[in-house]
C-alpha cells in the first residue's frame, strides 16, 4: 500500500486570545490606582496617544477613528493662523521676568518646615540599638547586644542560644548573658525573651510585682492558667479564687509579643473604583475617573498617515503598528469601564435592602447571579470585582464582599452568611462572662429563629471572626 500526501480542507472552532482579547482581559483585572498606571505607560511608550481635552467617550473616539477622514479646511493653515494670533512677548513675559535682576512677579511662599516632614517610622532594632548606644556599655559588650539585637525576630523573641551568640565572636558565654540582660532591660518591655514564660516575668519586673502574686502564677503555674484550672491553681497557693482572679487580670494586661509595639505597617489607603450615589428612590452608579488619562490619537500623527506619500515604508509601518495598539487600548478601557458600570448596577440591584439597612439586610448573592443577570460569563464578572471597591451610602467595600453564600430560613427566604455572623457575634457578646455560651448552643439560638445551622457551621463562622471557643471566653467570677 502506497502512502501519498493530500491537501484536506478541515473545519474547527477554537478560542484564540487574540492581542486585543488580552489587552481587554488585562485591564478588567486592574483596580482604578492601577489602571492610572497603565495608561500612563501607555502614553510615553505609544506616541499617537495623547490626553484630549474636551470630553468624548472612548468609544465614540476609536469609532471616529475607523471611519474614513472628511475632507475639510487643511489643518496646517488653521494651526498658522492661530501661531500668528499669539503675542509672543506677551507669552514669554514670565521668562523674560525670571532673568537674575528682574523683578518676581510669582507669589512667595514658604516652603514646609523642616520638623513637619513625616519621617521613617523606626523598627524596634534601630529603637533597641538607639537605647543601647545611651547605656555605659564598652565596646565588648555593644558587639554582643548587636548581635542579639539582630537575632530577634518580629515578636521581639531571641531565636538564638546564649552558645550560638557566643561562638559569633567568639566571646564568653558570661559577657554574652550579661549583654543579654542588658537589652532585656530596654524598651519594651519583655524584649529578647527566650520563651513566653521569661517575657511575662520581664514584664512583671519592669513594673516591680516580683512579690506580687501574679508573679507566681506565671513562674510555677503558667501550664495551669492557659488550661484554665483556677480552682486548681488557688488550692496549690493557698489563696481565694478571687485573688486568682486578681492575678489573673493583671496578666492579661501584659504583651506577649513586645516587638509588636513596632511592627507598624504603612497606612493603607482606598480609592474606590466606583461610588453608589442615592438620587430619590433610585441608586445611580458613578465610575471614579479622577486621574485617568481620557485618550486619543494625537492629530499630528493622523494628518502625518493622511499624507502617506511623505512617508518611507518603515515609517507607515511604525505609525499603523502604533495606531492599532492605540485603537485596542481606547476600546478595551471604554469596554472595561462599560463591563465595571454593569456589574455594578446589577450588585446594587440584588443589594438594595442592604443600602438601605445595613449588613443585617445583606441577601446571599454568587457569581452566576450576576452573570446571568448581565449575560456575561462567570470568570468575567469575578475579574471585575476582585481587587476594587465600591462606596456606598453604608461606607467603602470590597465588591467581593457582596457575594455570600445562603443559609437556609424557617421563612422560606435565605440568608447571607455575613448575617448569620453578625447574629453569632451579638449573641456571644451579650453572653455571660461565667458562662460562656458553646457553639451548640448558639446553633440552638439560631434555630429558634428560624435559622437552619449546624454547630459545625457556627464554629467556623466562629474561627473566621477570630472569636476563641467557649472555654477560652470563660472568666473568674
Amino acid at each position: 500500500m502506497a502512502l501519498e500526501q493530500r491537501l484536506a480542507p478541515r473545519l474547527q472552532q477554537r478560542l484564540v486570545m487574540t492581542p486585543a482579547l488580552q489587552l481587554a482581559i488585562r485591564l478588567l483585572q486592574l483596580n482604578r490606582l492601577e489602571l492610572e498606571g497603565v495608561l500612563q505607560q501607555e502614553m510615553v511608550e505609544n506616541p499617537l496617544l495623547e490626553e484630549r481635552e474636551q470630553e468624548v467617550s472612548s468609544s465614540s473616539e476609536a469609532e471616529a477613528l475607523e471611519q474614513p477622514p472628511e475632507q475639510s479646511e487643511p489643518e496646517a493653515e488653521q494651526e498658522a493662523d492661530k501661531f500668528e494670533e499669539l503675542n509672543l512677548e506677551s507669552y514669554f513675559q514670565d521668562y523674560y521676568d525670571s532673568r537674575p535682576g528682574s523683578p518676581r512677579m510669582h507669589e512667595e511662599r514658604e516652603g514646609i518646615p523642616l520638623e513637619n516632614i513625616l519621617a521613617e517610622t523606626p523598627s524596634m532594632v534601630d529603637q533597641l540599638l538607639w537605647q543601647l548606644e545611651m547605656t555605659d556599655a564598652d565596646d565588648l559588650e555593644m558587639e554582643i547586644g548587636q548581635a542579639i539585637v539582630g537575632n530577634l525576630n518580629m515578636e521581639g523573641y531571641l531565636r538564638a542560644s546564649l552558645d550560638e551568640i557566643a561562638a559569633m565572636g567568639p566571646w564568653h558565654l558570661e559577657r554574652v548573658e550579661s549583654a543579654l540582660a542588658r537589652i532585656q532591660s530596654l524598651d519594651p518591655p519583655g524584649v529578647a525573651a527566650r520563651y513566653l514564660k521569661e517575657c511575662l516575668l520581664l514584664q512583671l519586673d519592669y513594673l516591680e510585682l516580683h512579690d506580687d502574686l501574679a508573679y507566681e502564677l506565671v513562674e510555677e503555674h503558667l501550664d495551669k492558667l492557659t488550661a484554665h484550672r483556677y480552682n486548681d491553681i488557688a488550692k496549690s497557693c493557698g489563696v481565694a479564687i478571687d485573688e486568682v482572679a486578681h492575678a489573673l487580670e493583671i496578666i492579661k494586661r501584659l504583651n506577649p509579643k513586645p516587638g509588636y509595639l513596632y511592627a507598624t505597617e504603612p497606612p493603607r489607603y482606598i480609592t474606590p473604583d466606583v461610588s453608589v450615589i442615592k438620587d430619590g428612590d433610585d441608586y445611580r452608579i458613578v465610575l471614579n475617573e479622577d486621574g485617568l488619562p481620557k485618550l486619543r490619537i494625537s492629530r499630528f500623527y493622523r494628518q502625518m498617515l493622511r499624507s502617506r506619500q511623505e512617508l518611507s515604508k518603515d515609517a507607515a509601518e511604525y505609525l499603523q503598528t502604533k495606531l492599532r495598539s492605540a485603537l485596542w487600548l481606547i476600546k478595551s478601557y471604554g469596554q472595561r469601564q462599560r463591563t465595571i458600570t454593569r456589574v455594578a448596577e446589577s450588585i446594587v440591584k440584588h443589594q438594595r435592602p442592604f443600602l438601605e439597612h445595613g449588613v443585617a439586610e445583606l441577601r446571599p448573592l454568587i457569581l452566576r447571579d450576576v452573570a446571568d443577570d448581565i449575560e456575561m460569563h462567570e470568570s468575567t464578572v469575578s475579574r471585575v470585582v476582585n481587587g476594587k471597591y465600591m462606596h456606598t451610602p453604608q461606607g467603602i467595600y470590597e465588591m467581593k464582599f457582596f457575594f455570600h453564600s445562603a443559609l437556609g430560613h424557617s421563612s422560606g427566604s435565605d440568608v447571607s452568611s455575613i448575617s448569620v455572623k453578625g447574629k453569632i457575634r451579638k449573641l456571644i457578646d451579650s453572653e455571660s462572662r461565667q458562662k460562656p455560651l458553646s457553639d451548640a448552643r448558639i446553633a440552638s439560638e439560631l434555630k429558634n429563629e428560624g435559622l437552619q445551622i449546624a454547630r459545625r457551621t457556627v464554629a467556623k463562622y466562629r474561627e473566621e471572626m477570630g472569636i476563641p471557643a467557649s472555654k477560652s471566653r470563660r472568666e473568674i467570677g
